[in-house]
């Protein structure tokens, strides 16, 4: 078993009799869920071996099934999302970096590469993403598309290693779990970049308090995902980490500079001007598909409901989130929870994130066991580790078979495990999880 955890002997009057039966069985699961005792190490392994045989596949496939070297199934560039990068990033180079914001003008430039046939993949980044999509650019498309995979996954895999650093688990199992976890396969699938924001997000809480300004330099450069802002700032504020906001604040006005003399004021406009589109056509009537999307909101408009119904319960669930947030800052719990809750309400509090943005959760569930392997696993934080493994793989599979939004739901309710405990000990004014730490 691991670390922390005992099994439960039962008690003299356990023995249940005949008619007990369905009752002792319920309260067998509800040990086992609690104890975490059904997420045993060969099954652990047996998991993380099939994903990586499954993606290696997958991956192999799709490089040996596309047309001319780029294209899968005639109309999706190989690396998907990818392929809106690498035309912005042509886009820049030709001198016209406004034009990726004008979406008739992107998706033509997309469908004069990759063929006419080419489904539609917009750009709604800030004017931050341009430079590396430049960078990028300069480079043939498949050679782009795989030392942008290769460098983010290397950047992803070393905020794993450093939150796991000192705790008891050996470089290849950390290596093997990390690289098995399977918002890794979406983000490789889709050319996407959730392992920048898995490791900045990752760095950020790591460094909070050893090296609190380069912690604010990586919470600074999330700008380039502006709809993940509403947790960090509260969050910081609650744990009067100054120094980060200062550095995050001073990183933001830095890079926002740079744009802006590279790119000028026009960039900017053209950003601005596009936000209706990216909020109309791809959020609120689902142009990217709300089987994708892992947000309250979009678990709404999946249901049929409106879009002030789905902008309503998506308010409720930030504000929830928040409060529950602020709890957990307030209590005594270790910095790793805190560090791992302010993560996961990050995903809760915005109504688009995507499944590869879960990738985010790699580095909560890394705090998580180095927390749980050093001081023991709180009740039902194992099984809360086991289901956040499986919501990425499983939550757009089941929407497009059902029409059932499972991913939203399931993030709810390892957000409720986590932060249980901590917010159990302040409401009795006492420690929570574990004592008060100020570093990790």
């Amino acid at each position: 078993m691991a670390p922390g955890l005992q099994k439960d002997q039962g008690g003299p009057n356990d023995q249940g009799g005949p008619n007990d039966q369905g009752g002792a069985e319920r309260s067998g699961l509800r040990a086992t869920l609690r104890s975490g005792g059904w997420l045993t190490r060969e099954r652990v392994m047996i998991f993380q071996f099939f994903m990586l045989a499954w993606m290696a596949a997958a991956i192999g496939l799709a490089f040996a099934f596309t047309d001319d070297g780029m294209l899968a199934n005639h109309t999706i560039p190989l690396g998907a999302d990818f392929s809106e990068v690498w035309i912005a990033g042509r886009e820049v180079l030709a001198g016209v970096p406004q034009q990726p914001y004008d979406l008739a003008q992107h998706v033509a430039a997309q469908r004069a590469t990759f063929g006419p046939n080419t489904q539609i993949f917009g750009w709604h980044y800030p004017p931050y993403f341009l430079a590396p999509a430049a960078a990028l650019a300069r480079l043939p498309y498949v050679p782009a598309l795989v030392v942008w995979q290769l460098a983010t996954l290397a950047f992803y895999l070393a905020a794993l290693f450093a939150i796991l650093r000192d705790a008891p688990v050996s470089r290849g199992a950390v290596a093997l779990g990390s690289l098995a976890f399977p918002a890794v396969f979406v983000n490789l699938a889709h050319g996407q970049n959730g392992f920048v924001t898995a490791a900045l997000l990752g760095f950020g809480f790591l460094w909070l308090y050893r090296r609190p300004a380069l912690a604010g330099v990586m919470f600074g450069l999330l700008a380039y995902k502006p709809h993940f802002a509403l947790v960090l700032p509260f969050a910081l504020i609650a744990l009067r980490r100054w120094t980060t906001i200062a550095s995050a604040a001073a990183t933001f006005i830095v890079i926002t500079g740079a744009t802006i003399a590279t790119y000028g004021f026009d960039v900017w406009r053209a950003f601005f001007d596009s936000l209706a589109i990216t909020r109309i056509v791809v959020l609120e009537d689902g142009a990217a598909g709300f089987e994708k999307i892992q947000s309250v909101f979009a678990a709404v408009r999946m249901l049929g409901g409106g879009t002030a119904l789905a902008y309503g319960a998506q308010g409720v669930v930030d504000v929830v989130a928040l409060a529950a947030l602020a709890g957990v800052m307030l209590s005594r719990a270790d910095v790793r929870v805190k560090a791992a809750t302010a993560i996961l309400a990050t995903l809760l509090t915005t109504p688009y994130a995507l499944d590869y943005d879960m990738t985010a959760m790699a580095p909560a569930g890394a705090f998580l066991i180095a927390f749980g392997l050093e001081r023991g696993f709180p009740p039902y934080l194992k099984t809360a580790l086991g289901l956040s493994a499986a919501i990425p793989l499983m939550a757009r599979p089941i929407a497009i078979l059902t029409g059932i939004p499972v991913g939203a739901p399931a993030c709810l309710l390892v957000f409720g495990l986590i932060v249980a405990a901590p917010l159990a000990g302040l409401l009795r004014n006492r420690t929570a999880c574990a004592p008060a730490v100020d570093s990790i």
